[in-house]
């Protein structure tokens, strides 16, 4: 976790009752690079049609632009590619991917919030948490028979 994230951490671990009312400067063009660096590399382009590969050769630019346009209010998320996927039982699931920025954003997003709600969670919670696995625990009153 950077050093920033790490006193929004503190703070909220400080004080649970603490209002987080001014995250948006964390989401930086550190923030985005970290975002980006965990894309898929091999991810094929989406409705944009942007591969990462050719994001990353002007990336310096690009994480410029698009935090720019993050903190004057400019971006826009792209509407999300719907494919839906076939079920055994003949059905379907929808399935929606967005655009290469999109998910940049969502992750630093994410980062930011993680380090705010981490301090929420008890030591043995680690469904959908960074580097935890989610364990189903199933009680008397939630088995079926």
């Amino acid at each position: 976790m950077p050093p920033n994230l790490e006193r929004v951490n503190a703070a909220a671990k400080q004080a649970a009752q603490t209002r987080f009312t001014a995250l948006l400067h964390h989401i930086d063009e550190d923030a985005l690079l970290r975002a980006f660096r965990r894309q898929k590399r091999q991810a094929s382009a989406v409705g944009d049609g942007v591969t990462v590969a050719k994001y990353e050769e002007e990336l310096t630019d690009n994480l410029r632009d698009l935090c720019a346009r993050v903190h004057t209010g400019r971006y826009r998320p792209q509407p999300v590619r719907r494919v839906y996927i076939p079920k055994a039982d003949g059905g379907k699931r929808p399935l929606g991917v967005p655009a290469l920025e999109d998910k940049i954003v969502q992750s630093a997003v994410a980062e930011v919030l993680s380090a705010v709600y981490e301090a929420d969670f008890l030591g043995f919670s680690y469904g959908f948490r960074p580097g935890g696995i989610l364990i189903w625990r199933l009680t008397p009153c939630t088995r079926r028979s």
